[in-house]
């Protein structure tokens, strides 16, 4: 390679190395044109958005600041009020108490007004009881000398006479006392019986000495005579009972005064008919089984009358006999059905009072025990009775009030006058004996003719055994306002007029009818 060409060559490079550079140059200018715009642009873009959250962040803060303001005017506004209200209600009160003040003020004025004036009255008051002192001296003085006593012996008298007239009051009072015990007593009493007997209820007596057996045919009353009468007399032999045989169709009657031998007659009798065969052996045979029929019937019912009052511990011997009390009457009444009430009555009572209901319904229940065997007692039933509970095994207290129930006695207990009032209920109470019978219905006819009687009444009906009459009177000459009076004098006069029992209700009725008829 020749100079020439390397001078070209470095020339080249030269150039080519001058022209690289300026190239670089303007582009290194151009970026920093770029770079410097970029960055002024962002510069001026910054200060505008710093400048709106400037404008922004001023308004806010305007705006919190109004709000708040606005806030505090309020509660400085509320708060000015309530100091206002306060300074109105302590100004009120102070002026209150400004008219207190005067008030006490006048008060005080006042009381020493009357202080003072009670001061001058107590003196006058002294001045005058000192006067008084002296004139009541002068008077005791001067009735010293007129009476001839003095004061020590007038005071004597005036005590003694004093305490005459306590001793006057005082009897008069204990009287007054005694008195109303007596009647409060007697309705406490009256109100027990008669609750006892609402509470009980029992079937009337019936008094027989004739018991009727059926028959399925006449024909069977030639088969009960026998040829010649023979059975007839075997049967009357065998059970002491009497064979009435008539015309009257279907039955035979038995009689007899004794009831149990004339219900083993009875049971005898039933049975030979159902049997058919009739003869004296025969007769003999069925009246064996139909006597422990019967005494089984006796236990039955002696058992059965001690469960009906709750009493589970009697002994054998009184059950017996209570059995043999169904087969017991006095004066149409049934002893064991009387022996019952008496019981239930008693012990109801009893129940009233708080006192021992078992121990009122057993001496109640045994009261009457030896009317089983009453032909065998000579002397006080009640005695016998309370002979047979000992003998039987019953405690002290039973036996004392079986035997003093119908005494007046000092040993007389409460339990024994309840199981007497029991008994005198049972036996006088309307229908419990055929010979009281007419003496209920008389009572009352006349509880029916008292209220009739009365002015204005048309007709009157007793009920429930004259315990409640209902009156039906004349619409047309009693009214309303008269009806209350009428009923009240019905029931005076009965007062008046009848011995009656208990109360009776009077049931005045006034009825207006209106009737009229169409064509």
């Amino acid at each position: 390679m020749g100079p020439v060409e390397v001078v070209l060559i470095f020339a080249a490079l030269v150039f080519g190395s001058l022209f690289g550079w300026l190239a670089n140059s303007k582009i290194r200018r151009g970026r920093l044109t770029n770079t410097q715009e970029a960055v002024h642009k962002l510069i001026t873009e910054a200060r505008e958005e710093a400048e709106a959250l400037k404008k922004t962040a001023v308004l806010e803060a305007r705006d919190e600041w109004r709000l708040e303001r606005e806030i505090l005017e309020k509660q400085l506004e509320s708060e000015r009020h309530n100091q206002r209200e306060l300074e109105a209600k302590l100004h009120e009160h102070e002026h209150q108490l400004d008219r207190k003040v005067d008030v006490l003020e006048s008060k005080e004025r006042t009381l020493n007004k009357m202080e003072h004036e009670l001061e001058q009255r107590e003196a006058n008051l002294a001045t005058q009881e000192t006067e008084i002192g002296d004139m009541i001296r002068q008077q005791h003085q001067h009735l010293e000398l007129l009476a001839g006593i003095n004061q020590a012996e007038a005071r004597q008298m005036l005590i003694d006479q004093q305490v005459d007239n306590a001793h006057q009051f005082a009897a008069r009072k204990v009287r007054e006392i005694k008195d109303t015990a007596i009647a409060e007593a007697n309705r406490q009493a009256k109100e027990i019986i008669t609750h006892a007997i609402q509470r009980f209820a029992a079937e009337l007596a019936i008094e027989s000495t004739v018991s009727v057996v059926n028959i399925p045919s006449d024909d069977m009353k030639g088969r009960i005579i026998g040829r010649d009468g023979r059975n007839i007399r075997s049967f009357e032999m065998t059970t002491g009972v009497e064979v009435i045989v008539d015309d009257t169709p279907g039955m035979v009657m038995l009689s007899g005064f004794d009831p149990l031998r004339r219900e083993v007659a009875r049971n005898t009798l039933a049975k030979l008919i159902v049997d058919g065969r009739i003869h004296p052996g025969r007769i003999e045979e069925v009246y064996e089984k139909a006597v422990e029929d019967v005494e089984e019937l006796v236990r039955e019912s002696g058992s059965k009358a001690a469960f009906d009052l709750g009493l589970h511990d009697l002994g054998e011997p009184l059950l017996e006999l209570l059995g043999q009390l169904r087969f017991r009457t006095s004066h149409g009444q049934n002893i064991l059905a009387h022996s019952k009430e008496v019981g239930i009555l008693a012990g109801m009572m009893a129940e009233e009072l708080g006192l021992d209901m078992p121990l009122a319904r057993r001496a109640g229940l045994l009261h009457d025990i030896s009317k089983a065997i009453s032909h065998e007692v000579n002397g006080d039933p009640a005695q016998a009775s309370a002979a047979l509970a000992r003998k039987s095994g019953e405690n002290a207290e039973v036996i004392q009030v079986i035997e003093t129930h119908s005494m007046d006695s000092p040993a007389r207990t409460v339990i024994g006058v309840l199981v007497e009032a029991a008994n005198q209920i049972s036996i006088n109470r309307p229908g419990a004996q055929k010979d009281k019978i007419e003496e209920y219905t008389r009572r009352l006819h006349d509880i029916e003719e008292v209220a009739a009687a009365m002015p204005g009444v048309q007709s009157a009906y007793a009920l429930q055994n004259g315990k409640e009459i209902r009156v039906i009177v004349d619409s047309a000459s009693v009214d309303d306002a008269y009806a209350d009076q009428l009923a009240d004098e019905i029931a005076e006069k009965l007062e008046e007029d009848l011995d009656q029992p208990g109360q009776i209700k009077v049931h005045l009725v006034r009825e207006v009818r209106a009737v009229h008829i169409a064509r």
